[in-house]
């Protein structure tokens, strides 16, 4: 293979900046966000925000969304934010500077959005219990026949999973953990089901997940995954 197959000093230019770094990972949770949003998040005025996003848009890293007046901004796809997480691995950590940061880096590390599949301690977890009960198999990369019906009694089709354009499943380094979560289209689309069924719930955090008293009975039930008690929501 060439040295030159693949042009990363672009891309590598672009996250190579705080305020669009800081950017970049908020929208790890997943959601649209507003220029503003992101502004704050960043720490940076309304107009540098757009600045720095234009550039980002340029070099495919975010997509938009417009809806009328506004404009939403979210990662261009899940291999942006694999990549992203990636990078955290072997970064220095953020120092708490005060309680509150302190309190809201612990809700981060129990549950928390990766892109668009759990992470966090929640999320490792989850896949141990997948792993250990047999219903995943890691070598594979895929779900066993128990598995499947597993899933399927929780509420999922996999078969249109499997029919996605992007990997079907697979495992993700956590940062925090040091341990896998689950990500591709399975590890989405369970994580979508758990809020849909609110055995998670969207924390005051961004990115942060709370594990519901249900969802952790129904997370050791279903998939022998054991949690302590929820964590108290971050402020």
């Amino acid at each position: 293979m060439s040295a030159y197959d693949s042009d990363i000093a672009p891309v590598a230019a672009l996250l190579a900046d705080r305020t669009r770094a800081a950017m970049l990972t908020a929208m790890l949770g997943g959601l649209p966000l507003a220029a503003g949003e992101l502004a704050k998040v960043a720490g940076v005025t309304a107009q540098t925000a757009s600045a720095h996003l234009a550039r980002l848009l340029d070099g495919g890293l975010v997509t938009v969304i417009k809806q009328g007046r506004h404009r939403y901004y979210e990662l261009t796809s899940a291999d942006v934010a694999q990549v992203i997480e990636a990078l955290s691995q072997i970064s220095p950590p953020i120092e708490p500077r005060s309680l509150r940061q302190s309190r809201q880096a612990e809700a981060l590390r129990q549950a928390r959005t990766c892109y668009d599949h759990l992470a966090g301690r929640a999320g490792v977890e989850l896949f141990a219990g997948l792993c250990d009960n047999m219903l995943f198999d890691p070598d594979a990369c895929d779900l066993t026949a128990e598995g499947e019906e597993r899933l399927s009694r929780f509420g999922l089709e996999t078969a249109g999973l499997r029919r996605a354009r992007r990997r079907f499943a697979g495992p993700c380094l956590d940062w925090t953990e040091r341990r896998p979560h689950l990500s591709g289209a399975l590890g989405a689309a369970i994580t979508t089901r758990l809020i849909e069924l609110r055995w998670l719930e969207r924390g005051r955090v961004p990115r942060a997940l709370v594990v519901t008293a249900e969802g952790g009975r129904g997370l050791r039930e279903t998939f022998g995954c054991v949690l302590d008690e929820p964590v108290a929501r971050a402020s």
